[in-house]
């Protein structure tokens, strides 16, 4: 005899993955279309088809720990191939969406970053901070912050000091890496416990050690983009994800060099053309841009697909550091320093955003759907 579940539909949470880009599930009739159609849907309890009746019928708790829903790409196949047009792609999408919001703390800060009417704001908030912060510092005597430099060789850092921008980003970025940990630490325990619910999995706890082993086994499957390859619809969305992952990693490593360059060796810059650091930074911003115009392209292409706010966000935020970072350096070899200081804020601006908000915004699937992906081959379940 079957367990028995009482339903109790949350009506809210309905309206916030409609909300969120997945607004055609109640024209889900369940003919498990998208569950045969998926490629890369485990042969046990196989997804989007229960995801499909737990969402439509305002199910939160089957869904908010749900480790498949990440496990999904929202590759489109299952999208193409509904029958009603239910998108059970951009559904999925749609709950991991809500599922960053939930876990993400402060939930006030996850609400405002996934509303378009707050981006001004959310802006808004690092100008404030270094031209607040700047101001002050140079009222007690320390020149980080220089409206107008004078010499006839400026380089941004001379408007804006190095060491001011690192003072404000060390905190910001260790306030995202802290949400993150909160979030994933309880994500984690609650995907475990929907896995044993389910019978998805037999491991009673989660050993430390061996979930670590199977992350390490799961990192070639994401820097690869193997599960990309495996869609039919859109698999060339790989080549714009890839640029977009191996851009910010190459843009991660150049910070952190220039960081240790700054604070432990004190080599100050401008660095040589020539550093092969500066040829990473440099080929970094050109995969994000190149990346993010593709990321674009394939959005606009794909009509019968949803792109909300949520996916605008990511293309608007991957084009602006990729071309902001890129103009600075260009305008400042061309002599042009205060268009290039100017330009130099913005990059300022987004990088600081791109920090703060990366926990609460789509970015944040990196550290979700990798944790999933570990958990996947943790479990066993294949």
């Amino acid at each position: 005899m079957a367990d028995s579940y009482l339903v109790d539909p949350d009506v809210g949470f309905i309206e916030e993955v409609s909300r969120l880009g997945g607004a055609d599930v109640k024209k889900c009739y369940q003919c498990a279309t998208c569950s045969v159609a998926c490629p890369i849907s485990p042969d046990t309890k196989p997804f989007p088809r229960k995801e499909m009746i737990a969402t439509s019928w305002g199910l939160k708790d089957k869904l908010i720990g749900n480790g498949d829903v990440w496990l999904c790409h929202n590759c489109g196949d299952c999208s193409t191939l509904c029958p009603r047009g239910a998108k059970p792609g951009d559904v999925l999408a749609a709950v991991r969406a809500a599922t960053v919001i939930e876990y993400a703390t402060p939930k006030a800060l996850a609400k405002m970053v996934s509303d378009p009417k707050k981006l001004p704001i959310l802006l808004a908030i690092p100008a404030v901070i270094f031209i607040v912060l700047g101001l002050l510092l140079k009222m007690v005597g320390v020149d980080w912050l220089n409206f107008a430099p004078s010499g006839d060789h400026l380089w941004q850092a001379d408007y804006i000091a190095n060491y001011l921008v690192d003072i404000i980003m060390i905190p910001t970025f260790t306030f995202a890496i802290v949400v993150f940990a909160l979030g994933l630490k309880r994500f984690i325990t609650e995907m475990h416990a929907n896995a044993l619910a389910e019978g998805k999995t037999e491991k009673e706890t989660i050993d430390p050690a061996g979930f670590v082993q199977a992350l390490i086994k799961t990192i070639p499957t994401i820097l690869q983009h193997r599960k990309f390859t495996e869609c039919s619809e859109n698999r060339e969305r790989s080549t714009a994800h890839m640029m977009v992952l191996f851009g910010f990693i190459g843009l991660f490593i150049v910070t952190g060099c220039f960081f240790a360059a700054e604070w432990v060796f004190h080599i100050e810059g401008p660095y040589q053309q020539i550093n092969p650091i500066k040829w990473l930074g440099n080929l970094g911003g050109i995969a994000l841009v190149i990346g993010g115009i593709l990321l674009l392209k394939n959005r606009l292409a794909k009509k019968d697909q949803i792109s909300s706010y949520w996916d605008w966000y990511l293309v608007g935020m991957v084009l602006g550091l990729g071309a902001t970072g890129l103009l600075t350096e260009m305008f400042r070899l061309g002599g042009l320093y205060g268009l290039s200081a100017i330009i130099y804020f913005l990059h300022l601006i987004l990088v600081w955003s791109l920090f703060a908000y990366t926990p609460f915004s789509k970015l944040a699937h990196i550290a979700y759907r990798t944790a999933a992906m570990a958990y996947q081959e943790y479990s066993g379940r294949k």
